[in-house]
């Protein structure tokens, strides 16, 4: 073990385990013949609820991510009302309550934040919705969270590798095979406020601590009628864990590749207030990129060392709650030669007001106000044809700060009909700063971007059906673009005003099958790393456009839901079609056996339809079947420069796509879980002449709980050791062979 590492990690044990004490002693002393009541609740198999509604008299609170809950000064005798989302309620005694048990109803129906803003069932919502909860997301063998959300039939980021060893500029998600660029077209969220780059569109999947997340909600569909930007193929929502209990968790692991993995939290209430702390560190050396057959002298292992943070402090009252958070990330990676090496430091900081007064009848009011500053580092280099040598030819610091906003009232009209309507605004100014090694040529730009958008939605569930209408107008500038160096002079300035409209309708046609419908118009406005700032990935340079227009896309679904009791299990299936107009993209203008070049454009027109289906099945109380599979025809459609490129397929996507995972789990010998995940062949640029094969891959996990705090687990990738293709640009590049990693889990508090 790196000394480094072995430091960190004890240090991360030590601090959380000395902050913890004073929190987890502080428990408040009840009047003559009440205590507080503490437990946890589970399901049948042993495994915690998340958000179960316990209610005690007067008194309310919420089962934590763990299935844990505290009740405060409950007299003896009381009866305890616990209700959860597919469970059948139950009462309890007082004294009795600290294992609650609770038996599926049949259908598993996930309460899930949708897209739509408000709290919809799986089969009341006409958006293809997929709830990765906590539970799932720590019983998965990836480190990173992009690997472990891979899980959802579709989810691809931008090349096949994961974010552990992958540039951040090629970490770009996609959904419903539309593809991505170093952009996302898929918008990314925690806590109302979106993760995608500031400057460039892409994501940091380490910047949220694993410790944070208590699930993820990935909605599958256009949403910029609420959302804005981006939401082409959809949105995915971190759900954050929050304080709700005083509480520590360490977590440490180690693996193949010198792979470690620590993280911490920290939580604890008092009187009203809250606090959480998390944070972890990722390292890993790596593992060389280049094929065997390909790779030479100057081929070294692409590696990530990186940190995380986030703090969250809040203040809770009957009316609602106000907070404060900052997140912090750093991380350094080195891209798979000497001289190719990027680094990040993102700073985030967020203050929020949820508030529901008395006088609404149920309404209630959202605030946010962020920030964030970036300072982000990049090289590039050129190797000759035999990887022998390697020249350093470019390096480029691209700094950016953003500040937001958002308001949204939310508000019942009777028992059936709910309205609400918001405004947001973001402003990002960012800078590149590069310099040409090999002339000393220095280019120095800055410029701005600012986007703002009104929205409002209604939904109305008459009965057996449940009828949506959303719509929302966004006015986008990029302006105070200027070039300092060389030639000083203003760029090109770019400003559009876009409307998005979206209907849904569900028609329940009894208590186990449902149909769903919807349509929506959804954009995508060019990043400001798209219009002035050339990138590279490997020998593959790609050269900025000052003209690019936005990203226009029409779609629709339709679909059926099923949950029959008698199989306790739930099946989607659905039809998708969009079709994207001027997408923005990647046209190749040159290529030779060492470099490619290509130039940022508007395309004329993509489209990808295909089908999607998901399914849960619970066969046995303590096993759980979840699969999925996607085919999506996506391809080139119009393109009056080049017709020769209409039929293509769009880069990095494939045409199908499938996952399955099994989990058993009893509290007696703990849990088992396996994950298959198969990919069909694609194409690693415009004109398909690069095809990456086919693959299939097996994961594997394992874990055992010892005397209710400590939980050893051993986690296997790539179990079968498969080659996977990740790009050609033009060297060939593969995913993570096999790797092993074993770990423990501390929990202690309430």
């Amino acid at each position: 073990m790196r000394p480094n590492a072995r430091n960190e990690r004890r240090a991360a044990c030590l601090v959380a385990v000395m902050l913890s004490l004073p929190l987890v002693c502080a428990a408040q002393p009840c009047g003559a013949g009440a205590a507080d009541v503490r437990g946890s609740v589970v399901d049948s198999s042993g495994a915690p609820i998340a958000g179960a509604a316990l209610t005690a008299g007067a008194m309310t609170a919420k089962s934590g991510t763990e299935g844990q809950f505290m009740l405060p000064c409950i007299a003896d005798g009381s009866v305890i009302r616990v209700e959860a989302a597919s469970f059948a309620d139950a009462e309890v005694k007082a004294n009795a309550a600290g294992h609650v048990t609770l038996q599926p109803l049949g259908a598993h129906e996930e309460i899930s934040v949708t897209a739509y803003r408000t709290p919809l069932a799986e089969s009341a919502s006409p958006a293809s919705v997929r709830l990765v909860t906590g539970e799932e997301l720590r019983s998965t063998a990836p480190v990173t969270l992009d690997d472990r959300l891979r899980r959802v039939p579709g989810f691809e980021l931008f090349r096949r590798s994961s974010s552990l060893v992958a540039n951040p500029t090629s970490q770009g998600l996609s959904l419903r095979g539309l593809g991505s660029t170093a952009a996302s077209r898929t918008l990314v969220l925690v806590n109302e406020i979106p993760l995608n780059d500031a400057f460039g569109g892409w994501l940091y999947w380490d910047e949220i601590p694993e410790l944070s997340i208590g699930g993820v909600t990935v909605v599958r569909g256009g949403a910029s009628d609420l959302y804005g930007s981006s939401a082409i193929g959809g949105v995915v929502e971190m759900l954050p864990v929050t304080a709700e209990r005083n509480h520590v968790e360490v977590v440490s692991s180690e693996g193949s590749f010198h792979t470690f993995d620590e993280a911490a939290l920290l939580s604890g209430t008092r009187h009203g207030w809250s606090g959480l702390a998390t944070g972890g560190v990722v390292l890993t050396d790596g593992y060389i990129l280049v094929a065997p057959e390909q790779r030479g002298p100057v081929d070294i292992k692409s590696n990530l060392h990186a940190q995380n943070g986030r703090v969250v402090g809040e203040r809770d009252w009957s009316g609602g709650r106000v907070f404060l958070l900052g997140n912090v990330l750093n991380e350094a990676r080195s891209n798979g030669t000497p001289l190719t090496t990027n680094g990040t430091r993102l700073w985030r900081y967020e203050a929020g007001l949820d508030w529901s007064p008395a006088a609404a009848k149920g309404g209630s009011l959202l605030l946010r106000a962020y920030g964030s500053a970036e300072h982000f580092r990049q090289s590039f280099s050129s190797v000759n044809a035999t990887r022998t040598a390697e020249t350093l030819t470019r390096f480029a610091r691209t700094p950016s700060n953003q500040l937001g906003g958002a308001i949204r009232w939310t508000q019942p009209l009777g028992a059936r009909l709910v309205v609400l309507g918001g405004a947001d605004v973001r402003d990002v100014r960012g800078e590149d700063n590069e310099i040409a090694i090999i002339t000393g040529v220095r280019t120095l730009l800055s410029a701005r971007q600012r986007q703002t958008g009104v929205y409002g939605e209604a939904v109305w569930t008459p009965r057996q059906w449940t009828l949506s209408a959303g719509g929302r107008t966004d006015h986008f500038q990029n302006f105070d673009a200027v070039q300092t160096l060389p030639t000083p002079g203003p760029l090109p300035q770019v400003t559009e005003t876009v409307a998005n409209p979206r209907l849904g309708v569900v028609r329940r046609l009894g208590p186990s099958l449902a149909v769903t419908a919807m349509g929506f118009r959804a954009y995508r406005s060019p990043t400001e790393n798209e219009l002035y700032r050339n990138g590279q990935v490997g020998q593959e340079l790609t050269l900025k456009n000052t003209s690019l227009r936005s990203e226009r896309a029409t779609g629709w679904e339709t679909g059926v839901v099923l949950t029959p009791a008698r199989w306790n299990a739930t099946l989607r299936a659905s039809y998708f079609w969009t079709i994207v107009n001027r997408p923005i993209t990647a046209l190749t203008i040159s290529a030779t056996p060492t470099a490619i070049t290509k130039q940022r454009a508007n395309l004329g027109q993509i489209a990808s339809r295909g089908v999607g289906l998901d399914g849960e099945w619970q066969p046995l109380h303590w096993l759980s079947v979840v699969g999925g599979y996607q085919y999506a025809n996506a391809t080139v459609t119009r393109f009056d420069q080049n017709p020769s490129l209409v039929g293509s397929w769009i880069p990095q996507v494939p045409h199908q796509t499938a996952t399955l995972q099994l989990r058993a789990r009893d509290s007696r010998w703990g849990m088992l879980a396996l994950e298959g995940r198969m990919s069909g062949q694609q194409f690693d640029d415009d004109a398909n002449t690069f095809r990456l094969a086919g693959f299939f891959t097996m994961n594997a996990f394992a874990s055992h709980t010892f005397r209710r705090h400590y939980e050893g687990f051993v986690a296997a990738e790539n179990l079968l050791d498969r080659r996977i293709e990740v790009g050609r640009t033009p060297t060939l590049t593969l995913g993570q062979p096999q790797s092993v990693r074993g770990g423990v889990r501390i929990r202690f508090g309430d």
